[in-house]
């Protein structure tokens, strides 16, 4: 296993307490190639675990047992995109407890699924947060996006009163 020690051009991108566990080559001889990569980090808040990333790279962080409701809060509040997210469990509870936590994590929640692979038609894809709205292909909301909803009421007798029979005493 090889530590992580270094990611980035500068110093500051620094981002030590990771471990790669399989994968982690790359190439740039022909476009950009990054082989499918799997990293522990110790900090659930480091960059690799708060920023998007469109590549085959899954960063994992084992949470402390028995602090089950902690790391669903800690999940909800460490990155400011939220695409996808997943809950594998069989405790309905616990997967309630999930859904309800982290109802603005993720455009599109998969329960015991895999969180890949949205096919337009069958299943809107969008994000929330600074991954955009959940309104995307796939979805009549996305039509909502494009169109103005306007409401014409037209009256061919002029009013002869003001009030409307719901007003009359009885």
């Amino acid at each position: 296993m090889r530590v992580l020690q270094r990611v980035g051009p500068a110093e500051g991108d620094a981002l030590v307490g990771m471990e790669i566990i399989h994968g982690g080559g790359h190439s740039d001889a022909e476009g950009y190639f990054i082989e499918p990569t799997a990293v522990v980090s110790q900090d659930p808040q480091s960059k690799l675990m708060s920023e998007e990333i469109f590549g085959p790279v899954l960063t994992l962080y084992v949470y402390p047992e028995r602090q089950f409701e902690e790391t669903l809060e800690l999940c909800d509040r460490t990155s400011p995109y939220a695409l996808t997210g997943a809950i594998f469990a069989q405790d309905r509870r616990a997967i309630v407890k999930a859904m309800n936590t982290l109802r603005h994590a993720a455009g599109n929640f998969y329960v015991n699924d895999k969180p890949t692979g949205a096919v337009v038609g069958q299943q809107p894809f969008g994000g929330a947060r600074a991954s955009g709205t959940n309104d995307k292909a796939g979805s009549w909301l996305n039509l909502e996006r494009w169109v103005s909803p306007r409401t014409i009421k037209e009256t061919f007798l002029p009013p002869q009163d003001f009030r409307y029979p719901y007003m009359a005493e009885e």
